[in-house]
Order: structure tokens, then sequence, then C-alpha cells
């Protein structure tokens, strides 16, 4: 072999050590990746609110007395549970007791007057009958009898009027009892003492005709809670009466729970500057839990479209923006196209283009995580620092 061919395999063997070295030993670190299994498992399809929900309760009574007066009583305290029909509230009623017992005496003695008049009225009519009786045996004359007639007949009027009278105090008795039943205030229905706006001793002014004036015991029924919720206007077709529903309440951090679509808003609510929504409202399974809940707490609705057990799944995170998923083939990622069926935050129903016990990349939010680079797979509590 020639020196020149002898010189040229030196360089060639040493441009190829060059690229091998520049090749192992400058090429860029394997990029450090977490991934998921595909597995089989449950999938749902479900939409969220839009905004933070509410929890509110039904039936809640804001109340005030119809007749102004000081307050003498107020036998439950915020917090206490009252029963329906029970004193809640009570104004000095001592002037309306004094016109209530007035009207009653005067009812007894209009009764009086009335069993006066119609005892004369009967015994007027009685005297008639006998003197008509006289006028047909000439004992008596039809002038004598005309008189008789005349003083049966305003008899008979004193008695009705007397009726009349009677019928007038019992209806005064009756609007003083009324009058007197208004300086007390009752629970329209079983429920829990809110809040009190007023203490024993301050006055309170009914409302003016169209004046409201605040309440002073506001009372709920914790039986009747609900979570009301805005639903972005484009989901509205899609969900219905009876849908079930998972539920998170900020004052139950951590906890899930389980209801259902109760009533879904006949109208998409618009309000300028803000996203057309329309309202549902969800129920708890778990009554008791739900009486616990306070209203005016934010909350959220998951509500459950749909859902399919057993079918193969990716975690949600694991897809591209173009909707494959980026698989590691010996140590280097490459993209696979696929097709997906239902899905929601956490997972994604896979119905062709993965089998079960691939593995997916999920940390898709660094630039170098892509097809092609060569990477290696971080451990579970390496990813999770």
């Amino acid at each position: 072999m020639s020196r020149r061919r002898v010189h040229l395999a030196i360089g060639l063997a040493v441009a190829l050590a060059v690229i091998v070295v520049r090749l192992t030993i400058c090429a860029p670190d394997p990029v450090p990746v977490d991934t998921a299994e595909v597995t089989r498992g449950r999938v749902e399809q479900t939409v969220t609110n839009s905004r933070a929900g509410t929890v509110r309760t039904r039936r809640r009574a804001k109340l005030s007395p119809e007749v102004g007066g000081r307050v003498v009583a107020l036998p439950r305290r915020e917090g206490e549970r009252v029963k329906a029909g029970e004193v809640v509230l009570e104004l000095d009623g001592e002037l309306q007791r004094a016109k209530t017992a007035v009207a009653e005496r005067e009812l007894e003695a209009a009764a009086a007057r009335r069993g006066e008049a119609c005892l004369g009225a009967e015994r007027a009519e009685r005297e008639l009958v006998r003197n008509r009786g006289l006028v047909k045996g000439g004992f008596i004359s039809t002038d004598l009898l005309d008189r008789v007639e005349s003083a049966a007949q305003a008899a008979a009027a004193a008695c009705s009027a007397a009726r009349a009278g009677e019928a007038s105090a019992r209806a005064s008795a009756e609007l003083a009892h009324r009058e007197l039943e208004k300086t007390v205030l009752r629970a329209p229905f079983d429920g829990i003492v809110a809040e009190l706006a007023i203490e024993v001793g301050e006055w309170t002014t009914p409302s003016p005709p169209a004046l409201p004036v605040p309440a002073v015991v506001d009372i709920l029924d914790p039986a009747s809670i609900y979570v009301s919720a805005p639903m972005d206007e484009v989901d509205s077709g899609r969900i219905y009466v009876g849908l079930p529903a998972r539920l998170t309440v900020d004052s139950q951090p951590g906890r899930t729970f389980t209801g259902r679509v109760v009533r879904l808003a006949p109208y998409v609510l618009d309000v300028e500057e803000q996203n057309r929504t329309i309202e549902i409202e969800a129920e708890l399974d778990d009554t008791v839990l739900a009486a616990t809940l306070l209203p005016g707490t934010s909350a959220d609705v998951e509500v459950i479209l749909d859902g399919r057990d057993g079918v193969l799944r990716v975690p949600t995170s694991a897809l591209l923006a173009s909707g494959g998923v980026l698989v590691i083939e010996g140590n280097r990622l490459v993209a696979r196209s696929v097709q997906v069926g239902l899905r929601n935050w956490d997972y994604t129903e896979v119905t062709a283009g993965l089998a079960e016990g691939d593995r997916v990349v999920t940390s898709l939010d660094r630039a170098e995580v892509k097809a092609g680079a060569r990477v290696v797979v971080r451990e579970p509590r390496e990813a999770a620092r």
C-alpha cells in the first residue's frame, strides 16, 4: 500500500473518531419525561360550571312584623331550630290586648241586646196570634188587631237590628284579635334562625307601601339545600333533569359528593361582559350531609353526560394539540395518531392507535419534549418533586 493511501486511511479514521466523539460526548442529555401506561377503566364525558356555583336553600324566609312596636321577646336566637308556627318574635301588645278586651265586652253587650230584642219579638208574635183568634170571635176590634200587628212587626225589626249589631260586634272582636296576633311573629316552616337584626327593647316599624324595610328575622330550611351553578350555553342542549353529577364545596376541601340535576332554567342568562350561561340546580344524594352545608358557600357541579366502563384510556394530559400522543420506542419519542371517544379532565377514551400496556408521555409542558427527542423516564418520586 502506498504511503498516500495510508495517510488517507488514517485521516478517515480520525474523522470518524471525531464524529463518534461529537455524537457521544457532545450530544445533548436525554430529556427526562413522565409517562403513563395505557390501561382499561371507566371514562366519562362531563361538563362543569363556567363560574363558581353557590349553595342555596329552597325555603328561606326574611320576616318582619306587620305592625310597629317595641320588641319584648325573642324566644329563639341565631342558630337555634324552630318549628312551624313557633313564636320567634313578640312585640308589646298591651294596647292591642286592651282593644281586644273592649271588643269582647261590646260583643257580650250586643249579644244580650239581641237576646232581649228577639225575646220581645217572640212575645209580640204570640200576642198577635191570640188577637187574631179574638177578632174572629168578635171579642176585639180590627183596629186593636192592627196595633198588635204593628207592635209585632216592630219587635221583629228590633230583633233583626240586634242580630246585626251582634254580628258587627263579633267582627270588631275578630279584628281586634287579628291585630293582637300581628304583634307575634311565627316561623312559617321548620328551620333554623339564620339571623336576627333586632334585639329586645328595640322598636320596629312596618314597611310603607312600595318601600321595603330590611327583615328582622331570617329563617332557612336546611332540609332544602341545593347547589345552583351556571353552565355555558353551548352545553344547554346536552344537560337535562335526572343526569348524575359530582359536586364539590369549598368548605369541604378534597371531598366529592354525588348528586343529580333537578332543575334546568328555561332561559339563557345574558349579562353584559359575561359569557351567556344557563342556570342548573343539583341536589346531593346525601340529604343529611346537605343539611350541614351553609347557604352562600361556593360550590362546583360536574354533570356526567355519558360514561363507559372497561375501555382503553390515557390521561388527558398525554394528548397533543394535534390529537395524537408521544410514545417511547427504544429511548426516543415517536408521535402516534390516535382516535378518541369520551373524554374529561382526567381521562380520554382511545378507540384506535394504542394497545393496552403502551406507555405515553404525560409531561408535554416543555418544548424539548417532541418527536425524535432522546428521553429518559423519570421515576414517580422524582416526577413528584
